[in-house]
């Protein structure tokens, strides 16, 4: 390389777990439907390793894997998750290690006991015993052409405690032709500065297997999981463990959010391309959306309020040069500034988002300043676009006159009823008028929404037979303003398929059955546009 060349960028591999580590997060509970969607998502932000799963823990897991086979992901490469073989067992008669392989992965995630309390403890076993279960694992499952990552699990504790053979735990995997073994602060309650001193010397210690790489699983029980993971590669460690927006068991795991624009934008190592990085925002909000949980606003780098600027000196210094309060350019990562006392705050977002519609705003700087007003009307009433795009898109092509409606609503009714000795029934009745014809439509369902959305189908599926490729496949509330109890505002969002794609649509009002029509409509509606409209004209 000569002297005026740009020396290459040290690629730094990111395995996201927000699908099996992140999911033991309180109250948090992912779909079939919100894992496949999230799986895609991740590949476009450009994810090396996607952990799936454990498939012998729950059926959901082993279904997952059976679908995800089918995306068409372009860059992420699927693993499973499972443990060493149990003590005293063959590794080949192991029912976690063959589930692994009948996953069908091309990389499996394997984790193992690094601490000399959990051997004796957990695993009541011999120390030695524990080193043959690592090490005939990872010989068990490279015979079988996986690319095998080992967790170290609780390392860092277990080199405080006993460093020669927590090390040794680590060159047992290697020795058996580990490809990654990845260091863990499980318990979370290490300091950046112990996860220096212990990295340097795993490094150390396996720096005769040159082909069995390093990585970081940090737990954030003492609020350090991004430095901690920072750290390790800084010291080393070329895959971060990690999860979207933190989510995890306890206090969380190490958040990607954070981590990926702190290595990529700080330090200059290369994790994913610019252009994913400018998804970082939208992942992040989708995945929160998906998980039924509040996008944190204070969120680093992701969250409405990183780039909020509220009045005062601030403003006027963030007008003359935006580096005086912020440390990066926000659409680096996807967000926007937001300037509490302008009304020009989001017109970037609003043409991003229309941009990646297909429609182009950008010469259209009336156009996106009412979008803008709309759509921070809809929002402070609680809607939220980032998964429902549908929605978003139908608002678009209203304000461009590109919006067509397929039927007009005069009213619908939902009737539910508890029948002693038979239980609950539920009927909905729609009267609406489709191609100019009045059309008076009922059905029964086992709730007020399947209700709804068979009556509204039996009204329009003569004119419109394609509605029977569409599909709902996820339906979701959230109450936005708990302390009204029952007469709380409450968001519906829909999922909805049509065999080849999916979409998301929003509703929201006080009356539950309400934001569900609204929903369901614009799914609807959206599917129709889409099979007959075609691609986006421009205004």
């Amino acid at each position: 390389m000569s002297k005026h060349e740009t020396p290459p960028r040290q690629k730094v591999y990111l395995y996201d777990t927000t699908l099996r580590d992140g999911a033991q997060r309180e109250k948090l509970s992912f779909t079939l439907v919100d894992k496949l969607r999230i799986t895609e998502a991740l590949d476009d932000l450009g994810i090396d390793y996607i952990e799936g799963g454990w498939p012998l823990s729950n059926p959901k897991d082993e279904e997952y894997f059976r679908e995800a086979r089918r995306l068409p992901l372009r860059h992420a490469r699927l693993t499973a998750f499972g443990s060493t073989r149990k003590k005293d067992t063959r590794a080949d008669q192991d029912a976690n290690l063959n589930a692994l392989l009948a996953a069908e992965t091309p990389v499996v995630c394997i984790f193992g006991k690094s601490w000399d309390l959990h051997v004796r403890l957990a695993l009541k076993t011999s120390l030695a015993e524990n080193l043959r279960m690592i090490a005939e694992s990872v010989t068990y499952l490279k015979k079988h052409d996986r690319e095998v990552v080992f967790d170290a699990e609780h390392f860092y504790d277990g080199y405080r405690s006993k460093p020669e053979y927590a090390l040794k735990t680590l060159e047992a995997a290697a020795a058996a032709g580990a490809d990654w073994v990845v260091l863990c602060d499980t318990n979370g309650g290490s300091l950046p500065g112990f996860i220096e001193e212990a990295t340097r010397a795993a490094r150390d210690a396996l720096a005769r297997y040159p082909e069995t790489r390093i990585g970081i699983h940090a737990h954030n029980d003492a609020d350090c999981a991004v430095a901690n993971s920072i750290v390790a590669v800084q010291c080393g460690a070329l895959m971060v463990h990690g999860t979207i927006n933190g989510y995890g068991e306890r206090c969380g795991n190490a958040n990607l959010c954070s981590i990926i624009p702190g290595l990529q934008l700080k330090l200059g190592y290369d994790c994913i391309s610019s252009e994913q990085l400018r998804l970082l925002t939208q992942t992040s909000h989708l995945v929160s959306e998906l998980a039924n949980l509040p996008p944190d606003p204070w969120q680093p780098y992701v969250g409405s309020s990183a780039f909020s600027h509220k009045g005062g000196v601030h403003v006027s210094a963030v007008r003359e040069h935006s580096s005086t309060y912020e440390h990066i350019d926000p659409a680096l990562v996807g967000n926007v500034r937001k300037i509490i006392v302008s009304e020009l705050a989001g017109r970037s977002t609003i043409v991003m988002k229309a941009q990646e519609l297909g429609f182009d705003l950008a010469s259209h700087p009336e156009t996106v300043s009412h979008i803008l007003r709309t759509v921070k009307k809809l929002e402070s009433a609680g809607y939220h676009f980032e998964a429902a795009d549908a929605t978003f898109e139908l608002l678009i092509r209203r304000e461009l006159g590109l919006y067509r409606r397929f039927f007009t609503l005069e009213s619908y009714r939902v009737i539910v009823e508890n029948i002693p000795g038979v239980g609950i029934r539920t009927d909905a009745i729609v009267k609406m008028r489709v191609n100019g014809e009045r059309v008076v439509s009922h059905a029964e369902g086992n709730g007020p929404v399947n209700a709804l959305d068979r009556a509204l189908r039996n009204a329009l599926e003569r004119a419109f037979p394609e509605l029977k490729r569409i599909r709902l496949s996820d339906y979701k509330v959230r109450v936005l303003a708990e302390k009204q109890g029952t007469e709380s505002v409450v968001r519906v969002l829909i999922e909805s398929t049509d065999g080849v794609r999916e979409w998301g649509t929003v509703g929201v009002s006080e009356n539950v059955i309400e934001a569900s029509w609204q929903a369901l409509v614009d799914s609807i509606e959206y599917g129709l546009l889409r099979r007959h409209s075609g691609s986006p004209k421009q205004p």
